[in-house]
């Protein structure tokens, strides 16, 4: 499902959001376009915070798909992007699911193909090792998958972070060619590297990401 839809309380954007220069924050509650692929949104007040919250489409809700909301504007090639997420599996998904939320980057067509850095928020704590592991995670759609990433790379596109599920988390992605660089919670240092971004050196659209199976807020986008 792709509509596009003007929402009172979604980002506002212009040329100057991905110019060189000094960092811009813009007001999600100014009226915006935004570009929703498989989800709906809205925004809503969450934890003492405004935000904007990525829900599925009626009849998806247990379904295992991505969710996008692309964002108005040129497109982002080389820069930062900052922001506030906060997931938590919804109420009704299955046990397996960790509240996947992050930010797709370089969002080409129809949100065919695109980089994306998400955490798992519920393995942040987790009791198990491995489950904390796995607590971040680098894909590239439509080829370059979780779960092929994991067999074939096991660990490298992957990585531990402290955080709690349904809190809210700071995230920093640092892209650079075909470099990209994962921050959390205001870490001098990334939490996950990754050197060989799947699309190459390529240009697209920026793009709040989810899972139909999350509960997912997004708060505080800056991009510079």
């Amino acid at each position: 499902m792709i509509r596009t839809v003007t929402l009172c309380g979604v980002l506002l954007f212009g040329a100057a959001l991905f110019a060189k220069g000094p960092s811009a924050a813009y007001d999600i509650f100014t009226p915006s376009n935004l570009r929703l692929i498989n989800a709906e949104a809205k925004p809503v007040n969450y934890h003492g915070r405004r935000a904007l919250e990525l829900t599925p489409p009626a009849g998806k809700e247990k379904s295992d798909e991505d969710m996008l909301a692309v964002l108005a504007g040129p497109d982002f090639k080389d820069g930062t992007i900052e922001v506030e997420v906060a997931g938590a599996p919804r109420k009704d998904a299955r046990e397996d699911m960790r509240g996947f939320i992050g930010i797709a980057f370089r969002v080409q067509g129809e949100g065919d193909k695109f980089e994306c850095f998400y955490l798992r928020p519920s393995n942040g704590r987790a009791d198990d090792q491995l489950r904390r592991n796995h607590a971040l995670q680098y894909i590239s759609s439509p080829d370059w998958g979780w779960k092929r990433l994991r067999t074939e790379n096991p660990g490298q596109y992957e990585s531990y972070a402290d955080m709690v599920a349904g809190e809210w988390t700071k995230i920093k992605i640092v892209v650079s060619g075909a470099k990209a660089q994962l921050y959390v919670n205001g870490a001098a240092q990334p939490a996950l590297i990754v050197n060989d971004l799947k699309l190459g050196d390529a240009a697209g659209k920026i793009a709040l990401w989810s899972h139909t199976s999350t509960e997912g807020y997004f708060s505080r986008l800056v991009v510079h």
